[in-house]
């Protein structure tokens, strides 16, 4: 006679579930995160599209003043617009530089994932995050980053695949992820 799954104790099973990580942030992974973080923003929006955008007007001016039009925009304005396209999809990159840098004094990230959060130690602070702070998240190859559900994503927590202590753990922490939280 076959044995019917038991749900209880299936539940009972995953309740004691926990993932730790340790781990000391990197550019990198900050850069991920916030390229994930985009990807669930309006800003996000911004971010893809006005610097291909801006990129067409800067080549339209140029064909317009080799084509003898007196009809374009100033120097400085078309500068101006080439650097935004430039910079623009820089940003997670310098931004995440900036917050490594600044993560650097607070040494060793020490995470728990447990079926009521996430909690967060480091040298010099802690903080806890309810599933319900930061209802979705996003996946990368580097890092999972947990987002609230405000249309900016302000709060945001990172959690970096190389802070885990084996590979499989990445499938343990993204079974959690997935039981509280919808996948963006």
């Amino acid at each position: 006679m076959e044995k019917e799954p038991d749900t209880v104790g299936d539940a009972v099973e995953t309740a004691g579930d926990v993932v730790e990580l340790t781990y000391r942030p990197v550019a990198e992974d900050f850069a991920s995160a916030l390229r994930a973080r985009l990807r669930v923003t309006r800003l996000g929006w911004v971010y893809r599209w006005l610097p291909v955008v801006l990129a067409c007007i800067v080549v339209a001016q140029i064909a317009l003043r080799i084509a003898g039009v007196d009809e374009h925009l100033s120097s400085a304005a078309l500068l101006s617009m080439l650097m935004i396209a430039v910079v623009l999809p820089l940003s997670p990159r310098l931004t995440g530089r900036r917050l490594a840098r600044y993560t650097e004094r607070q040494g060793v990230f020490r995470v728990t994932v447990t079926e009521a959060g996430v909690s967060m130690v480091t040298d010099t602070a802690g903080a806890s995050v309810t599933w319900q702070a930061q209802p979705r998240y996003c996946e990368t190859e580097r890092v999972f980053v947990l987002v609230s559900d405000d249309k900016n994503a302000t709060g945001f927590t990172m959690l970096p695949k190389h802070g885990l202590p084996d590979r499989t753990d990445v499938d343990r922490l993204r079974a959690i992820l997935d039981r509280h939280l919808t996948r963006c």
